[in-house]
């Protein structure tokens, strides 16, 4: 949910205000209901929404055209997605009105009866832009202590505005800099780092070898959630508009994204060895990894084994959601899965709204396998003429 009209990333993207407040409130009772007649009863069943700023990747208008809110200057980013070379980093005066954005939002989303919200700081989206603005000067720059301000002001506001909320934060725990395809293989290869090392435009990573997670950070801005009563975490990486290997493996990526420099399972399980390693140093928080629905048919097995060592404390699905929604209730209760049916990655999820289209299954779900959007889906296919990915090194 986007908190102010500009900082949505498409034109389509969900906003939370007064006006779209009454039907938000209409969804969450369908959900509610819906969950009822299937399992008998709701007392299980806990929904949060994420608000969130879209920051450098704003496309409020129009599909196409970027308007970027920028938290600082970035010397690859900048070139790569115009026009943020030419837009002035966000003032701190305009950041008071986007904390006060989230405030508002959070009321709302309290009035609508959801259970928690998650302060958004992943994907390369404003909040975690923040956490690396070191060369950011003022009051939300350079130290630490400067560059969680801007997280710690939400959580002030939204407990201020909400006391009834549970706050989460879904992090890029680890970033990477960003990578591009091969002129000749089309598969993803780490941009040069301009100038000399050590790279510090990211968060969470190794400034001598900017292709490496460095957790440190991560683990001292976990701690400070935990000293805020922020208990709920979600552990992703990097940001799909620059290193999509990091955070949602694919064998098919997105026909705008590079092929996988590396086998997805790497991705997926670097993931989730991540978020044990941060769950150790830091008790008291509640875990989640993302990245999981990579593993396919071997999800269950995975998450049991991950739930059994400590690694986290719960399993959460994205997009195998789209494809098998009943895909939990299948594994709890049959205890086999409709292997037809479990995601493989082909990303039309992801492709069809970069063409402007509703998202969904286009190849699994049957719904949309019928609607007039999955002709265009394979029309546009069929113009890109992109060639399945090579046999992996």
């Amino acid at each position: 949910m986007a908190v102010l009209p500009e900082a949505r990333a498409n034109p389509r993207q969900l906003l939370l205000n007064e006006r779209t407040a009454p039907a938000l409130a209409e969804l969450r009772e369908q959900m509610v209901q819906a969950h009822r007649e299937r399992f008998g009863e709701a007392r299980d069943l806990v929904i949060g929404l994420q608000l969130t700023h879209s920051g450098r990747f704003c496309r409020p208008r129009e599909e196409t055209r970027l308007e970027p809110i920028i938290a600082y200057h970035h010397p690859i980013l900048d070139a790569r997605f115009p026009p943020s070379a030419g837009a002035p980093p966000v003032s701190d005066a305009e950041v008071g009105r986007i904390v006060e954005a989230f405030g508002r939002a959070a009321r709302l989303a309290q009035d609508c009866g959801f259970d928690f919200v998650d302060l958004k700081h992943c994907h390369g989206y404003l909040g975690h832009e923040f956490l690396s603005a070191y060369h950011r000067p003022g009051p939300y720059g350079g130290l630490f202590e400067n560059r969680t301000r801007f997280l710690r002001e939400l959580v002030a506001v939204v407990r201020a505005s909400a006391p009834a909320l549970e706050i989460g934060v879904r992090l890029s725990a680890y970033d990477s800099i960003p990578f591009g395809a091969d002129p000749q293989t089309g598969r993803g290869v780490a941009v040069q780092a301009p100038g000399r090392l050590p790279y510090t435009w990211g968060f969470g990573m190794d400034v001598q070898n900017p292709t490496r997670p460095d957790l440190a950070e991560a683990k001292l801005l976990l701690a400070l959630l935990r000293s805020l009563n922020v208990r709920l975490i979600n552990i992703s990486a990097g940001s799909p508009y620059y290193s999509a290997h990091l955070q949602r493996p694919a064998m098919f990526p997105p026909w705008d994204a590079y092929l996988p420099p590396e086998d997805p399972l790497a991705g997926a399980a670097r993931m989730w060895m991540a978020a044990a390693e941060l769950k150790k140093s830091t008790p008291g928080l509640v875990f989640v990894s993302s990245g999981g629905t990579y593993f396919q048919d071997y999800l269950p097995h995975f998450a049991q084994a991950a739930l059994r060592a400590g690694w986290m404390d719960f399993v959460g699905l994205g997009r195998m959601m789209l494809a098998y929604p009943e895909f939990p209730a299948d594994v709890l209760e049959k205890g086999r899965l409709d292997r037809k049916r479990i995601c493989r990655t082909f990303s039309d999820c992801t492709n069809a709204p970069r063409q402007g289209l509703v998202s969904g299954c286009y190849p699994l779900d049957s719904f949309y396998q019928g609607r007039a959007e999955a002709k265009q889906l394979q029309a546009k296919k069929a113009e890109l003429k992109r060639p399945p990915p090579n046999p992996l090194p």
